[in-house]
């Protein structure tokens, strides 16, 4: 598989309509309200039923930010009463316990993740006291290949935070970088030197952490080539075991804090591709490779490894190496997938805290998998972490024959094989070079939700 898919303007260009990331499938939108916190505990004691009972991940949202970032769309709440962190906190234990007791105490976690708004609004104390939470309730692994990961804003990390997460057992960060340009920062409200950020790269590096990843972001207000050159140069001086490069989707009337940029700031269709096509010929040279969507990995970092192994999963924290794993999410807006089903708690706060004060499992809607979205969400997870599909391997585990049960989205494929983007024949279904870029728009051909739905901002982002 080669490092870096080539650039190609004309094809991204002619491919750049909205589709779902598919962190999920089905996505997040096709949830129903009719699945509750009985059908979460339905789902568990199957779970725990399995004559090999899986893995468990668990993931935690924190949702609070001391400051709006003008880009984002993340579930957040701003505020700089840190009082708040710590009433969250003592909810978010009363949901580890309240949750825990339907799953089998011998399954092992493998991964924990926090993700938010900001996790590090959170003092290392209260870090320590929620992950202490997680360990008196579930098996925590002590396995060297067990992943316990945060999401970092390097300007709100304090001196010795860094040993005091590392003390804790997180081994793997992920910091929010976006671009190093003033006058980005200050268009976006996320004013961020370059010093600050690279002191906590270099004291994960220190303190022992596994890896490092660095968020970039291309097509925000005030950026141009020459600009982005120099953060993606300081950047890839900084060597960072990982790399997410998003496209900026503007959407004001989904996002508020989208509503302070200055939209004649924003860099052209042309500009766009053009941070983009820079950004790739950068990380190209810098010897990365390209896991799939907006994310790159060094050769020998775990995700490209497991990829090369053909054990890659991808879930709603991204890429992830624990595929045979069942997620567990707490805190508000959290999403799980548990066997055959995808539950999420609510969205805002308020009813997250009133299902948790009254000692109910906050789940708000979910769905659960019949034979057919289990078909193709195991196509399109082939397709958006290997690249392909192995047409044999799915016929026989599912029990179909391939062509004739994809006979539609087979015909929407003949396109994208026109374009060169997609090989397609009777053993396997292989994007090209030229196509690895487009998976998304290659697995959305598998979507039976999409044919005939409108595309809403809400539903999906953009391909650039």
């Amino acid at each position: 598989m080669p490092a870096i898919p080539p650039f190609d303007a004309q094809l991204l260009r002619r491919y750049d309509r909205p589709g779902p990331r598919y962190t999920s499938y089905p996505t997040a939108p096709h949830f129903v309200a009719d699945f509750g916190e009985d059908a979460l505990r339905e789902a568990a004691r199957r779970s725990n039923a399995d004559p090999i009972p899986r893995p468990l991940s668990l993931y935690a949202h924190v949702p609070f930010c001391f400051s709006p970032c003008f880009y984002c769309g993340c579930n957040r709440i701003i505020t700089r009463d840190r009082a708040r962190g710590a009433t969250y906190l003592a909810r978010l234990i009363r949901e580890i316990a309240l949750v825990a007791p339907l799953f089998d105490r011998d399954r092992e976690v493998v991964q924990l993740h926090l993700g938010g708004g900001t996790p590090n609004f959170l003092a290392p104390g209260q870090l320590d006291e929620l992950v202490e939470s997680m360990a008196t309730h579930f098996r925590l692994s002590r396995a060297p290949t067990r992943d316990v990961s945060i999401e970092l804003d390097p300007r709100c990390v304090g001196a010795g935070d860094i040993a005091a997460l590392a003390g804790v057992g997180f081994n793997r960060a992920s910091l929010g970088v976006q671009d190093f340009d003033p006058l980005v920062q200050r268009a976006v409200n996320r004013v961020q030197s370059v010093a600050e950020t690279l002191a906590v790269v270099d004291a994960c590096r220190t303190h022992g952490f596994r890896s490092v990843n660095i968020d970039l972001i291309y097509g925000l207000p005030e950026q141009n080539a020459a600009g982005f050159a120099r953060t993606l140069d300081i950047v890839m001086a900084a060597r960072p075991d990982r790399l997410a490069i998003y496209s900026y989707a503007h959407l004001p009337q989904m996002f508020k804090a989208q509503r302070q940029i200055d939209e004649t700031r924003l860099p052209d269709a042309e500009a766009k591709l053009g941070l983009l096509r820079l950004a790739i010929e950068k990380l190209s040279v810098a010897g990365y490779r390209y896991i799939g969507m907006d994310h790159f990995a060094l050769p020998g970092d775990d995700l490209a490894l497991a990829q090369e192994r053909g054990d890659l999963h991808r879930n709603f924290m991204g890429y992830t190496t624990h595929a045979e794993s069942d997620l567990i999410g707490f805190g508000v807006s959290a999403i799980s997938h548990v066997g055959d089903t995808y539950s999420q708690n609510p969205r805002d706060l308020p009813s997250w805290d009133a299902a948790i004060d009254s000692g109910r499992i906050p789940t708000w809607r979910g769905v659960r998998m019949d034979a057919d979205d289990r078909l193709r969400a195991e196509v399109i997870s082939q397709l958006m972490c290997a690249g392909r599909i192995d047409v044999s391997a799915i016929e026989a585990r599912h029990g179909v024959d391939f062509a004739a049960y994809f006979a539609a989205e087979l015909e929407r494929l003949a396109a994208l094989s026109a374009d060169g983007l997609v090989e397609v024949s009777a053993a396997a279904i292989r994007a090209t070079s030229r196509g690895r870029l487009l998976l998304r728009i290659m697995a959305a051909c598998f979507d039976r939700y999409l044919q005939g739905a409108p595309s809403t901002p809400a539903r999906f982002s953009r391909a650039i």
